[in-house]
């Protein structure tokens, strides 16, 4: 896998998309692209050619699980890696988002300072 440099990230929540902009930009190092919903993700995607999609599960218009079947019909991001970020972390719904190829679920509230170690850990 090529190294972790650019992040999609969605997430329809203000002071969440805050947090994790410094969590992600200042202190993880990566370049980021924000996205509140997943008609803008996928009307970034292409554009910005992220490495990895970073999505909230419930938001919306479109859920998580709904714009990675979006992006996944695009032919760049058939095989792109996708995380998701929810604050519903019960068994079923973690081995749902796993089955949909997610190479981790990270559970909301998160650690601001140990977010983009988690996401680093994972990637590998």
């Amino acid at each position: 896998m090529n190294e972790l440099k650019k992040i999609l990230y969605v997430e329809d929540q203000m002071d969440i998309q805050l947090i994790a902009r410094v969590a992600l930009e200042d202190i993880g190092g990566f370049e980021l692209r924000v996205c509140s919903t997943g008609k803008e993700a996928l009307a970034n995607a292409l554009e910005f050619k992220p490495d990895l999609f970073l999505l909230d599960v419930m938001m919306p218009d479109m859920d998580g699980p709904a714009i990675l079947m979006e992006l996944r019909k695009i032919p760049d991001f058939k095989n792109t890696p996708v995380m998701f970020m929810t604050a519903k972390v019960q068994t079923d719904e973690v081995a749902r988002l796993l089955e949909l190829g997610a190479l981790n679920v990270i559970s909301k509230p998160f650690d601001p300072m140990e977010l983009a170690n988690e996401i680093r850990k994972k990637w590998r």
